[in-house]
């Protein structure tokens, strides 16, 4: 085999040909720091595409800056924001999530793991997350609506919770994890969405901020 080039900037190596060898080049120093990296069911998923700055940037910013005190005042888990490395051998996947959320409940009972770089930090989580957020931009629309739905199912995550903003419309969709079902979309009630994870509602909604460009407010109750 040889190296895969793409868009001259990044180089897969050639030795890179299952999970555990995916796993092996996210942890070195020559994992580009640039661009979504994703490997699912036995394939490297790549994507160069420029963030976008409302609808996915702004969005994501909005739901962990909300989740993030939220967990602080709950003190009963962590919250990991953007480039944090989630692996799970049983569902093939290795990705970095926009967002997820681990309990403390998870790390007693090994549902979960952290694993050490070579260096004196953590560089990645293996296993069970309780919950898992993805933002839908342009290129990811399949890996995060069918690919990754289905992987993150597999690997057992309780709720996996979906936002969409493109093209002016903001979709917010949260999934439970329902035993041989597989996910299934919690119903909205009003436009407030049940989570199990946290014991709390949440509601997405968007205006026009005092320069004209969208405002998010993730609301909670």
């Amino acid at each position: 085999m040889c190296a895969v080039i793409i868009e001259e900037s990044i180089r897969i190596p050639d030795w890179v040909s299952d999970l555990a060898s995916f796993r092996k080049w996210a942890r070195s120093p020559e994992f580009p720091q640039s661009g979504r990296l994703s490997y699912l069911d036995g394939e490297v998923w790549v994507d160069m595409s420029p963030e976008r700055l409302f609808s996915h940037n702004r969005v994501k910013t909005e739901f962990t800056s909300v989740l993030a005190l939220l967990v602080k005042q709950n003190r009963e888990g962590m919250l990991f924001s953007d480039r944090t490395l989630l692996s799970n051998t049983r569902a093939g996947l290795s990705t970095e999530p926009d967002a997820l959320y681990v309990s403390h409940e998870s790390i007693r009972g090994d549902r979960v793991h952290f694993i050490e770089g070579m260096g004196e930090d953590y560089v990645e989580i293996e296993g069970t997350p309780d919950l898992v957020l993805e933002v839908v931009s342009p290129k990811s629309v399949h890996k995060d609506t069918k690919r990754l739905l289905s992987a993150y199912g597999r690997a057992g995550v309780r709720e996996y919770w979906l936002v969409d903003a493109r093209g002016g419309r903001t979709r917010f969709s949260i999934f439970r994890l329902s035993g041989r079902r597989g996910y299934v979309p919690v119903p909205k009630e009003n436009g407030w969405l049940a989570s199990e994870v946290f014991g709390k509602s949440f509601k997405l909604t968007v205006k026009k901020g005092e320069l004209g460009y969208p405002d998010f407010t993730l609301s909670v109750r």
